[in-house]
């Protein structure tokens, strides 16, 4: 397992096949080329990333899907991301690296988040075909709904889908971060 340690700025180049066969502890992201870097391991992020798939878990018979926690997915040619929860219907892929789109792709922001670098994500994800994806901000305790269509708050606090119609009440993934 490679320790990716870049200094702040700078970037590691790779080729996608030592990409593929390399094992990064944190994970990282793989954009032509570039290894890159994570935002990762800050307590209100794991918890709130293992209280999101401890929910859609406990409830995949009822929606008929399946979660997974950083999970590599190709997103295009030369393009691979690792979003901190993703959904699939069932049945859900098999392969070791995911090249089709999840259902739901869940980003749980970290403090040194560029909102440049998330937004960038959420367009590919999206371009790649994800129906929802959801961004989840422990700081503020407040969630973004971003699907083909737009963006929305999840104002009243609860993040939805459609087809299945899956509610995840925010509340109760929030109250983690005090127990």
């Amino acid at each position: 397992m490679l320790r990716y340690t870049p200094d702040m700025g700078t970037s590691l180049l790779v080729s996608e096949q030592e990409y593929l066969s390399g094992s990064y502890e944190p994970d990282c992201e793989y954009d032509n080329g570039e290894l890159q870097e994570r935002n990762v391991g800050e307590r209100p992020h794991g918890i709130l990333q293992g209280e999101s798939y401890a929910f859609l878990r406990e409830h995949r018979r009822r929606f008929q899907i399946r979660a997974f926690v950083e999970q590599r997915i190709r997103i295009a040619p030369r393009t691979y991301r690792v979003p901190d929860v993703c959904v699939y219907k069932e049945p859900a892929p098999r392969d070791r690296i995911f090249s089709t789109p999840p259902f739901i792709a869940i980003e749980i922001l970290s403090p040194e988040d560029r909102m440049s670098r998330v937004r960038k994500k959420i367009d590919e994800f999206l371009a790649f075909g994800v129906p929802y994806v959801w961004v989840i901000d422990p700081e503020t305790r407040r969630a973004d709904v971003y699907t083909a269509s737009g963006f929305y708050e999840a104002k009243d606090g609860v993040l939805r889908t459609e087809d299945p119609a899956i509610e995840v009440p925010l509340a109760d993934l929030f109250q983690a971060l005090d127990d």
